[in-house]
């Protein structure tokens, strides 16, 4: 096979502009053969953002406003991620606002990660409510997760989106400050889509990330119980603590690249070798990265590095032919994580890949 060719070439179709496969979630290719996800970005090009600029402050003006004798004015979820890490600078250096800053542990913390996220609350000086799901807990949930959709992460999906609006309806602040806007992600809403909406509650998260709900979860060793911090506010609770949010990618001309080197040179943050793609700041926070992009390719034919490149052609940073040789490099390699998640969970490695080839629709079923 050339190595500047797609691997699954004459298996899976490929937009002919970028290096996405029809197995992308929400992919749609116009006559030309061009991705949604690539007209989405083309379109990035044509938005007047100085106009959503001004829309942007109108909105954090009115939070702040309404909220002004209180300790807080928005929600701030984090990682300590390079997402996060701007959204801190952009609200409490440009805003000026004063958020709490919400973190549900994913429980697999790298020590870079675990530096990067003291650094931002040390450096923007943001008070924080961090929640961390017992280990124990976590293998059992992440053994069953590949099995409902076909990756470890599942805790992580719904536990963002979950504890984070528990601590809004708790701590009475209705107002939620998300970071790159969906449409900077896959193929599943352009940037007119995505900015009108402002309500992220449970069906919001179970169509972009969770997939499976909470009770499908429970099982012999899983208890209702022990899940309860993964479940959504009623959306009674919801509706009465009147709970908005916006993505701040939906309003600025979102570049993960430049952002990762204005926090690198301004305030530190740190990069770090990440399995399963040739960047090293994406999801630097977490030692699981490259098990859950290993089973994406082994379930859909293509993973991280994919993602990462298709970026780079659409910015124009690398050619398509570039993009794969890269992309055949990284996609298919068995990450050494792998090892760990196998002894965590108990798990063998033959049922792990029988069980997320399970998964595969379409076209996906004919891959090896």
């Amino acid at each position: 096979m050339n190595s500047s060719q797609p691997l699954y070439e004459g298996i899976l179709k490929y937009c002919i502009r970028c290096c996405m496969p029809e197995t992308v979630e929400g992919i749609c290719f116009d006559e030309r053969g061009i991705c949604n996800g690539c007209n989405s970005s083309e379109e990035k090009m044509h938005i007047n953002w100085e106009q959503r600029e001004k829309d942007l402050t109108e909105k954090l003006n009115f939070y702040k406003e309404k909220l002004k004798h209180r300790a807080y004015d928005c929600v701030l979820p984090v990682s300590g991620g390079k997402d996060s890490f701007f959204q801190a600078y952009v609200l409490t250096q440009k805003y000026k606002m004063r958020p709490l800053a919400v973190t549900f542990s994913h429980n697999w913390f790298t020590e870079t990660g675990k530096r990067n996220l003291q650094r931002l609350l040390e450096t923007f000086g943001i008070d924080h409510i961090m929640f961390t799901p017992n280990r124990k807990l976590i293998n059992k949930i992440a053994a069953k997760s590949i099995e409902l959709i076909g990756d470890s992460c599942w805790h992580c999906h719904a536990g963002v989106g979950s504890f984070v609006t528990q601590i809004a309806v708790k701590f009475d602040i209705p107002f939620i400050a998300w970071g790159e806007s969906i449409a900077e992600e896959g193929c599943r809403l352009s940037y007119f889509e995505s900015i009108k909406k402002d309500v992220f509650d449970e069906e919001y998260f179970m169509k972009v990330s969770a997939k499976s709900k909470v009770d499908e979860f429970v099982s012999d060793k899983i208890t209702k119980e022990e899940l309860e911090i993964f479940r959504h506010p009623t959306s009674a609770e919801y509706q009465k603590a009147k709970i908005a949010g916006l993505h701040l990618g939906d309003y600025f001309f979102w570049d993960e690249e430049r952002q990762v080197e204005f926090i690198k040179k301004e305030f530190g943050w740190e990069e770090d070798d990440v399995e399963g793609t040739y960047k090293k700041y994406k999801s630097v926070e977490c030692v699981m990265p490259g098990l859950h992009d290993y089973t994406k390719f082994i379930k859909r034919g293509f993973g991280r590095a994919t993602d990462h490149a298709t970026k780079d052609v659409r910015a124009g940073l690398l050619t398509r032919e570039e993009a794969f040789s890269i992309i055949n490099e990284h996609d298919n390699k068995r990450p050494e994580i792998l090892d760990y998640f196998l002894k965590e969970t108990g798990m063998e490695e033959d049922d792990l890949i029988k069980k997320v080839k399970a998964l595969r629709t379409g076209n996906a079923k004919d891959l090896p």
